[in-house]
């Protein structure tokens, strides 16, 4: 289980292993040692000044907050604010997505708790919730009850979730057993992989949500830790960005034993969609001979769905939807939403939105400095995956910027 602390047990803390399970391959366990309390005795001196977001107007940048903190020496002070506190004037057009289950009910519940408490009950963004069957009365009264912004349901059209008749059930079984006897996490789920796909290709062309551009993915019975005193979409739109995430890891390699193959197949007959200043590096250590398997964590995405509704990612998931690999092995939309990312856009769209505190699973990413003071956050930094052995933050930065 991940513990979570005040800041000021974070920093003066010392915690034992604790292990991350599945979906990563191997346990990967996180090991935090003491940490020298040299910036707690400020933490009293702040704490005023850090509730302010709770009831003043909240600034449009992680930049602008960030210019408040001042490092001198070891210690952190937050600066005094001398500019005009900024409005909230516009809204950007998005909304929250949510696929979930009736069964899901509590889980969706608590998603939704940590949304509204950390985000929009300041902004009112729309929620949209999305089944392959009807939400019961019980779902839709439970959801309603928990935010004061707009929320609509809706049903999956059964061609963009069930297995298509084309695929070859008998091999499709094969490959879910070969998965399930080497222990792969959702090996023999059908569904699983229903789901991979609609992700992957269906869920922006949704009636429901053919209004909106930007969406951010919100999944059952995960945490959020810090207050965003900011519009992750506004920031999106007026920075140029297309896609962000909080976490980028390695996938399982059983599960996309062809993917690659598949995509510089498709590199090879569309060279066209291929961006020159891409993000390759981040997705292949050899030039794009082979997959190093780094990917966005797709769990949690803040981004643009034009993208997806363009012409070269519609071609590109066609082309690998024919392949029939979501059903054939396990292929994720995680993998392929990163890919399509990384190939087909300019580096720099891409964001990584560390001031965004996010725990799914036992996988967490927790801000570092300044962003954690900034957000009041309240998860241990110490427990976040950014540099772990699984992570693959390193080398998006180093693709980034040069360094790692």
């Amino acid at each position: 289980m991940i513990l979570s602390s005040s800041p000021s047990t974070a920093i003066k803390g010392s915690l034992g292993s604790v292990a991350l399970p599945l979906p990563l391959s191997t346990e990967l366990l996180l090991t935090a040692g003491s940490v020298a309390p040299a910036i707690a005795p400020s933490l009293s001196s702040i704490a005023h000044t850090l509730s302010r977001p709770f009831s003043n107007p909240l600034p449009t940048s992680p930049d602008t907050i960030a210019s408040n903190i001042v490092q001198n020496d070891d210690s952190i002070t937050l600066a005094p604010d001398l500019s005009p506190e900024p409005q909230i004037s516009r809204k950007a057009n998005a909304t929250l997505v949510f696929l979930a289950r009736n069964s899901d009910l509590q889980g969706v519940l608590k998603s939704m708790e940590s949304v509204e408490t950390h985000f929009n009950q300041r902004f009112g963004y729309p929620w949209i919730f999305l089944n392959e069957d009807e939400f019961t009365n019980e779902f839709k009264e439970s959801v309603q009850l928990k935010t004061n912004a707009s929320v609509q349901f809706g049903v999956i059209p059964s061609r963009h979730w069930y297995q298509p008749d084309w695929i070859d059930e008998g091999k499709a079984e094969q490959a879910r057993n070969a998965l399930k006897a080497a222990g792969v996490i959702y090996a023999g789920s059908v569904s699983y992989r229903n789901m991979c796909r609609f992700n992957s290709g269906f869920f922006f062309h949704h009636p429901l949500l053919q209004q909106y551009r930007y969406y951010w993915r919100i999944e059952p019975d995960v945490d959020y830790f810090c207050q965003l005193q900011y519009d992750p979409f506004d920031y999106l739109e007026d920075n140029n960005k297309t896609y962000g995430f909080t976490i980028a890891l390695e996938e399982l390699g059983q599960t996309v034993t062809t993917l690659w193959q598949a995509v510089k197949e498709f590199m090879e007959q569309y060279p066209e969609y291929i961006h020159p200043n891409n993000a390759l590096a981040f997705l292949s250590d050899n030039g794009g001979e082979t997959f190093n398997l780094c990917h966005f964590w797709s769990n949690f995405e803040i981004a643009d769905m034009d993208f997806w509704r363009g012409e070269a990612y519609t071609k590109f998931f066609e082309f690998l939807d024919s392949k029939g690999g979501f059903y054939y092995e396990r292929w994720g939309d995680a993998p392929i939403h990163s890919i399509a990312a990384a190939l087909f856009l300019d580096k720099t769209q891409l964001h990584f939105f560390n001031d965004i505190g996010y725990q799914h699973s036992n996988i967490m990413h927790c801000p570092q400095q300044p962003a954690f003071l900034t957000g009041s956050c309240t998860c241990n930094r110490v427990l976040s995956i950014d540099y772990r052995r699984y992570s693959c933050l390193p080398r998006y930065n180093k693709m980034l910027n040069g360094k790692w």
